[in-house]
């Protein structure tokens, strides 16, 4: 039971990083139909941003707290996303609006693969160890540990999971956002900034993305300039496996997949380890003497596993859990 918790404990604090880089896809697709693949880039430029602050504080041991200096870290990693959203919505997507869908589709890719290689250049192709200065507190669940740092993920999840619910459902630009995702022209014609609309969007992705690389690195410790497109992609997963469009399914879906990929590492290689069925372990019988084990997939099919989940759930629910979110074009 105490690996169960473990894993769910694991699985819910990488979900949740999930979740709110889902946010960024589903907004954008939301509202302009778009995938923005470069997305995934736009959350490593928020890790490597923190990475070269954070490290230059504590390297000029500035008088702060840690916790003051990842703050610090994150809060010059949000404006240096935004604007990098912004000038991809601006540049790259906005003159191909009305262009057929696979040209925004075909430039996403080339913007992701654009910014790879600008990050490769400005902090070098190595895996940065990204600084762990939070102290390492742990408290158990029953006979489960739990980080103070995965507390704070989660917790910072749900509080930017519930703004943004807010942000959409309860502001003047929210109700502009629904507005043009139901029909942008009708929309223009009531009043509405469309063109500013989406820039607000592509704006808001951006910060959440920033946030989500920085919670990525300090809770595995590391950033390399190709950190977005696994995240970007899996997220995307995310997205897709609640419902692309749908804010609540990205949330949903972020979760979910985590606790897939958690649960897999975790309970896998027992499910596969062929000395535990009868039937199967007879034709490994001296194998299984020596080694006592003899495992088909081990933990680091994890990716594998929740990927298997996702075809499984489209197979049967093609819109995805929630449903997704179509926009009703003029």
């Amino acid at each position: 039971m105490d690996i169960f918790l473990q894993q769910v404990i694991n699985g819910l604090t990488l979900g949740s990083v999930y979740a709110i880089v889902a946010l960024g896809y589903t907004m954008v697709y939301g509202i302009i139909q778009l995938i923005n693949f470069a997305h995934g880039e736009v959350v490593m430029l928020g890790a490597m941003v923190a990475f070269t602050v954070i490290t230059t504080l504590v390297g000029a041991q500035v008088p702060l707290s840690p916790l003051l200096i990842v703050l610090v870290g994150t809060l010059a990693a949000i404006p240096v996303c935004m604007a990098t959203g912004y000038m991809l919505e601006r540049v790259a997507y906005r003159p191909l609006r009305r262009a057929p869908r696979l040209a925004p589709l075909i430039t996403a890719i080339g913007m992701s693969i654009i910014l790879q290689h600008i990050a490769m250049l400005v902090w070098s192709r190595n895996n940065l160890a990204f600084p762990q200065i939070i102290p390492l507190i742990t408290f158990e669940v029953a006979g489960a540990t739990i980080t103070a740092v995965q507390i704070g993920i989660i917790l910072i999840s749900l509080a930017l999971m519930a703004g943004l619910t807010y942000l959409v459902y309860r502001t003047k630009l929210g109700i502009a956002m629904r507005a043009t995702a139901e029909n942008a022209p009708v929309a223009a014609l009531m009043g509405v900034s469309v063109d500013r609309v989406i820039a607000s969007t592509f704006l808001v992705g951006a910060a959440l993305g920033a946030i989500a690389g920085v919670m990525f690195g300090s809770y595995y410790g590391i950033a390399h300039y190709t950190m977005g497109a696994v995240l970007g992609l899996k997220a995307f997963s995310a997205a897709v496996l609640g419902g692309i469009g749908n804010l609540a399914g990205a949330m949903v879906g972020g979760l979910l997949l985590g606790l897939v990929e958690a649960l897999g590492a975790g309970y896998i290689g027992d499910l596969t380890d062929l000395c535990r069925w009868p039937l199967v372990s007879g034709w490994f019988s001296e194998r299984c003497a020596t080694d006592g084990h003899l495992i088909l997939f081990g933990s680091n099919y994890q990716d594998v596993f929740a990927f298997v989940v996702l075809i499984l759930v489209l197979v049967f629910r093609p819109s995805g859990l929630l449903g997704e979110r179509v926009a009703d074009r003029a």
